[in-house]
């Protein structure tokens, strides 16, 4: 029996197989590493977004902007400080609160357009620049879940193509030395699944886990969007008014 395990197996594949066989294997392993440092990367950072979204609501209890900003947490990879802060700039330029030296600051091609249309540009602007950074990797996730099976499945035509050739020049052979380098050859198929279901999955987790955050962000743009133009939040009822700005 211990005779059989050494002479079969993965440790077996990869010591009688040739270069291609390796290469596949290697391959196969790159996809795997890089599909997990992917699945872990992101979730960490949904989970710190997830944990960022919860200052939202404290945000519109501050007494000012300044104070709003700090209960939303530090600004490495927050997007939604990042978005108030967008908007605070929009607001601040258009409405030429930003002169140089105590001089009125010259006209620009913007002061042609609507303040709303200004604030709600610029803070899309900064939702799809989230949107971008948090679809990084996806990709590679993506690619690695559709090939990976398709790499596996060569490994496996090789290493029967291989096998035959040795069977053939063996001549007559026992049904347990076709089954050995055969069963062998489609472990690389196996490999190839084992590779992809993580990636299928993981995609999809993570898929599903921007959308939440970008809906959150969304709304918030969306309330930001209201207070900067009319000074109120939207809400269903109630009274929502929030302190403006104070100036720098």
């Amino acid at each position: 029996m211990e005779s059989q395990f050494a002479t079969s197996g993965l440790a077996h594949v990869w010591t009688q197989g040739d270069g291609v066989t390796r290469t596949v294997a290697l391959v196969m392993l790159v996809m795997s590493l890089a599909t997990w440092i992917i699945i872990l990367w992101k979730a960490l950072d949904q989970r710190a977004q997830r944990a960022q979204a919860k200052g939202v609501e404290s945000f519109w209890h501050s007494a000012d902007f300044a104070e709003g900003l700090d209960k939303l947490g530090e600004a490495d990879g927050n997007p939604f400080r990042a978005v108030a802060m967008e908007g605070r700039e929009a607001t601040r330029h258009i409405l030429h609160k930003d002169g140089h030296n105590g001089s009125p600051p010259m006209r620009q091609l913007h002061d042609t357009l609507d303040v709303s249309d200004w604030v709600e540009r610029s803070l899309r602007k900064s939702v799809d620049d989230f949107q971008a950074r948090a679809q990084g990797g996806l990709s590679v996730l993506a690619s690695v879940a559709s090939t990976a099976p398709f790499v596996g499945l060569f490994g496996t035509v090789w290493g029967i193509y291989h096998a035959l050739l040795g069977i053939g020049a063996a001549g007559q052979v026992s049904i347990d030395q076709v089954a050995g380098p055969i069963g062998e050859a489609l472990i690389m198929t196996a490999l190839g699944l084992v590779v992809a279901i993580p990636a299928v999955l993981g995609y999809n987790a993570l898929l599903r886990g921007n959308k939440g955050i970008v809906h959150k962000l969304n709304r918030f743009a969306h309330d930001l969007h209201a207070y900067f133009v009319t000074g109120a939040r939207v809400t269903a009822g109630g009274d929502a008014r929030v302190l403006p700005m104070k100036k720098a």
